[in-house]
């Protein structure tokens, strides 16, 4: 019997960004330009995906230039998690701490290696990097460095690891692992350069900021469970809360994904309470608040906008394909997928 997606609560308007048209046209170039797609295959599965549509729905404020920026940023991160996720890559942690080394390389030592032979990932990641850091602030570049490190070395591998071992990690332990898997924090961070504000340390060391900012991850990275269920299970993946939910609880398909989708609203109103108790416990600081958690609402709402309406979910998307391979660049990673 098929299981239905139930409605997930979310109360913020739905909004697009103006220079969508642009943002697809510039993504086209950008990832023909750095060997990130070329293959017709991944070409024909990356323009369905439509990440054009996904950035104007998460960043509506964003300019032009910043728009291609962050956009970017997404295709690098769901090109790379495809490969960790959908690919054989993806279940050996040795071979992906290895590429994550040169990756280190330029996050954290600064190098520019040449980029002969370089995998596509790390030309692409040189080219973002240095569009994004160096006006940003110090304060900003440590903490965006240090999720973006995360997402690659902890997560990635702890993933890869688990799957190697044939490990069902805990509910609670995958729940705090996934917002970095998902690489949600880095993405929250950039909400920073969007909207030209920088938030003191003061600020994201608040307990309600905190909260606000873990419900708000916590909402996109659960919604996206929910609709990459199907599509996961026809790949055999086990990192996904539905899943886990009905591993460890015993929950048929249906009380599984309603028990997440009641979880998603449980968090966004733990958001929606620590937004208000932030405002108001710094109403000088309204300027820089205000367009911080309308960056998170944007994404709570975008997030479940473009997922419903892209084929990137659907389990037609990998099941036509009798390995993921075929819409794989091996080319984005450099390292043999065999």
């Amino acid at each position: 019997m098929e299981s239905e997606l139930p409605d997930i609560y979310c109360p913020f308007p739905q909004r697009m960004n103006p220079h969508v048209a642009h943002v697809r046209e510039h993504l086209d170039s950008w990832t023909r330009n750095t060997g990130l797609v070329h293959r017709d295959s991944a070409r024909d599965r990356f323009e369905q995906a439509d990440f054009g549509a996904f950035v104007g729905m998460v960043y509506p404020t964003a300019d032009s230039e910043n728009l291609d920026l962050v956009a970017d940023w997404f295709v690098w991160l769901f090109l790379v998690d495809d490969q960790l996720d959908d690919g054989h890559l993806g279940r050996s942690p040795d071979r992906v701490r290895s590429v994550v080394e040169v990756m280190r390389s330029v996050v954290e030592g600064g190098a520019r290696p040449a980029a002969e032979g370089l995998p596509a990932a790390v030309v692409a990641l040189v080219d973002l990097w240095e569009r994004t850091v160096p006006a940003a602030a110090p304060r900003w570049r440590r903490r965006f460095t240090y999720h973006l490190m995360t997402y690659l070395t902890t997560a990635t591998t702890w993933e890869a690891g688990n799957r190697a071992a044939g490990v069902v990690p805990a509910e609670a332990t995958y729940i705090e692992k996934r917002r970095h898997t998902g690489a949600i924090h880095v993405c929250m961070d950039l909400i920073e350069i969007v909207a030209g504000i920088e938030a003191p340390e003061s600020i994201h060391n608040d307990p309600r900021f905190i909260t606000a900012l873990e419900a708000s991850c916590n909402v996109v990275c659960w919604a996206n469970d929910v609709y990459s269920y199907e599509k996961e299970q026809v790949l055999g993946e086990i990192h996904n809360l539905v899943h886990l939910v009905r591993h460890h609880r015993g929950y048929g398909k249906q009380e599984s994904l309603d028990h997440v989708c009641a979880e998603i609203a449980t968090e966004t109103e733990r958001f929606l309470t620590a937004e208000a108790e932030l405002l108001a416990a710094y109403p000088q600081l309204d300027w820089m608040l205000e367009p911080y958690l309308d960056g998170m609402r944007s994404w709570m709402r975008g997030n479940l906008d473009w997922s419903r309406q892209t084929p990137r979910y659907n389990p037609a998307d990998v099941s036509q394909y009798k390995e993921p391979e075929q819409y794989l660049e091996a080319t984005v990673l450099g390292v043999p997928q065999d």
